[in-house]
């Protein structure tokens, strides 16, 4: 199992050799979020700040979909090359949607594809040519059947995470979810965007950390620590758009908030009862607020991202 690390070094972290260091794009000294290096230059800025609006089936059991949601999000699901470069579900399929601005070198010719048979990413599907193809909407109908009663979209899935990138065995609950997740996304009518801004990234945080406690409740360790660490993504996500001179002060505290999930997770690898601790985890609201009140000069804001990114 790989050891947990804390937000300093993921934020850091790149894939070693030629050609996976030609795979992050960028170097890491010349963008400010990791998602400049898989976002086609000009389409950074919107695709940084405003995403599609998630739409979700009501009746879809909902503690379920929050797993799977939070599972979506985690770039460990994946595993294998695609969760060195911290990519996960969501990266390819924002909210459930496509990606038109995903433009990453030697996976795609034109933005908003990928090849899904790249040696790169898969050492099971790789067929040694470049044939990107567009990247689905996930809400649009498609040729896996998504229905229950189906073994469909369960293979395919399964086939995607341990095949198409070479991750582990997902743990059986996130996978549960996972597919529940992808049941439940609807096209949203109207169809629109909205803003990434901090607080969205805070309930994210405290959604996965409840998904945790379910898990846990539901007798599945694994998918409890796997998310977990989605919920130390997305505060490694909060704490990149604070690396400013501004808004640097919030930082250590964000570290904070990190090693109090790591120590969660390291307890639950020695076997420890942490369902109390994770039951009772909250966003640490004096962060929360420091947080709003420095997002206008903080990485979240349009403004202050297109004067800092490499575009």
């Amino acid at each position: 199992m790989d050891q947990p690390r804390p937000i300093a070094h993921r934020l850091k972290l790149l894939l070693l050799g030629t050609s996976t260091a030609l795979l992050v794009g960028a170097a890491a000294d010349s963008v400010r979020l990791r998602g400049e290096r898989w976002l086609a230059p000009g389409m950074r800025v919107s695709a940084l700040t405003s995403q599609p609006r998630e739409c979700l089936d009501p009746d879809a059991d909902a503690r379920l979909v929050a797993i799977g949601r939070a599972a979506f999000r985690d770039p460990l699901l994946l595993g294998g090359q695609g969760a060195r470069a911290q990519l996960s579900c969501a990266t390819c399929h924002p909210s459930g949607r496509s990606n038109p601005a995903f433009l990453l070198p030697e996976l795609s010719d034109k933005p908003g594809t990928a090849d899904v048979t790249s040696s790169l990413m898969s050492s099971h599907r790789g067929n040694g040519v470049f044939d990107p193809k567009p990247i689905p909407d996930l809400t649009a109908p498609n040729k896996v059947s998504r229905d229950p009663a189906s073994s469909a979209l369960a293979t395919f899935v399964h086939g995607l995470i341990t095949e198409e990138f070479d991750g582990n065995e997902p743990p059986p609950l996130a996978f549960e979810g996972l597919l529940a997740y992808l049941r439940a996304l609807r096209a949203c009518r109207p169809d629109t965007r909205e803003t990434i801004a901090v607080d969205a990234a805070i309930a994210d945080t405290t959604a996965a950390m409840r998904a945790a406690s379910d898990a846990l409740d539901l007798g599945d360790k694994p998918t409890a620590r796997l998310l977990i660490g989605a919920a130390r993504m997305r505060l490694g996500n909060i704490d990149e758009r604070y690396d400013l001179p501004a808004v640097e002060r919030d930082r250590p505290a964000i570290a904070t908030a990190d090693r109090q999930l790591l120590a969660l997770q390291l307890a639950l690898d020695r076997g420890d009862d942490i369902a109390p601790r994770l039951a009772a985890w909250r966003f640490p609201p004096a962060l929360a607020t420091r947080l709003r009140r420095d997002a206008p000069r903080s990485l979240y804001d349009p403004a202050v991202l297109a004067g800092s990114i490499a575009n």
